[in-house]
């Protein structure tokens, strides 16, 4: 069921998004058409895991908070769909293990030679700098023997900022990377290796994004009561 109504939102949402949007989409052609591959981006807002599904001509898979996939009534059930349509996939950021979870969910994703998208810096810049790389993106790319397309995106936060409720008009540009492969890596520790081959992933998305390198890790912003 959630595949054909993603199929039938793909052949409508796109058109109207860019309609809409106008983004600017370079190095589409990095992306292979078929076979397991993760697509890592930066994260700027919400609104970017609606922004590469819509520029990729293939399905990519985003974790999205088991929130939206549990409300109930109407709204609950649209919200359900428009996030199934979407390619995404629960996950409880609440539970302890949602971590290593999304990780086994990641890779099954790629076994079935899919594509899965990831932000490695783990949550949304607030500020606009590019965070540090937390490891998860590596450890799959190593674990699964699949390439990493770097991604940058600019404008997206000013397309919906934090706390908008819905997209505004704003210039959004997407910039597709070479494929890095996670070869070369033969005898080093694996902590070594996950830790230079996400380096060297956010190094990429530094170069396509234009942000400045904040040098620490983001963290997730504290919710209040």
């Amino acid at each position: 069921m959630a595949g054909m109504f993603y199929a039938a939102l793909h052949r409508v949402v796109p058109p109207i998004a860019k309609a809409l949007w106008r983004p600017s989409v370079s190095g589409i052609e990095h992306v292979p058409s078929s076979g397991a591959v993760i697509i890592a981006s930066n994260h700027l807002s919400f609104i970017d895991s609606a922004v590469i599904p819509v520029v990729t001509p293939r399905k990519v898979v985003f974790l999205a908070k088991s929130d939206y996939f549990t409300g109930t009534g109407l709204k609950g059930a649209l919200a359900r769909a428009w996030f199934e349509g979407l390619g995404m996939l629960p996950v409880d950021r609440e539970d302890s293990k949602a971590a290593l979870a999304s990780l086994d969910t990641a890779l099954e994703v790629l076994a079935k030679g899919d594509a899965f998208g990831i932000y490695p810096e783990g949550t949304r810049s607030r500020d606009g700098r590019l965070y540090r790389g937390r490891t998860g993106v590596a450890h799959l790319a190593l674990s699964a023997g699949v390439p990493v397309v770097p991604v940058g995106l600019r404008g997206t936060a000013e397309l919906q900022p934090v706390g908008a409720r819905l997209p505004r008009i704003a210039p959004v540009s997407v910039v597709f990377g070479p494929p890095i492969l996670p070869t070369g890596y033969d005898g080093v520790p694996l902590g070594r290796a996950r830790r230079e081959l996400t380096d060297v992933i956010m190094a990429a998305i530094a170069d396509l994004s234009g942000q400045e390198f904040a040098g620490v890790y983001n963290e997730r912003p504290v919710e209040g009561p």
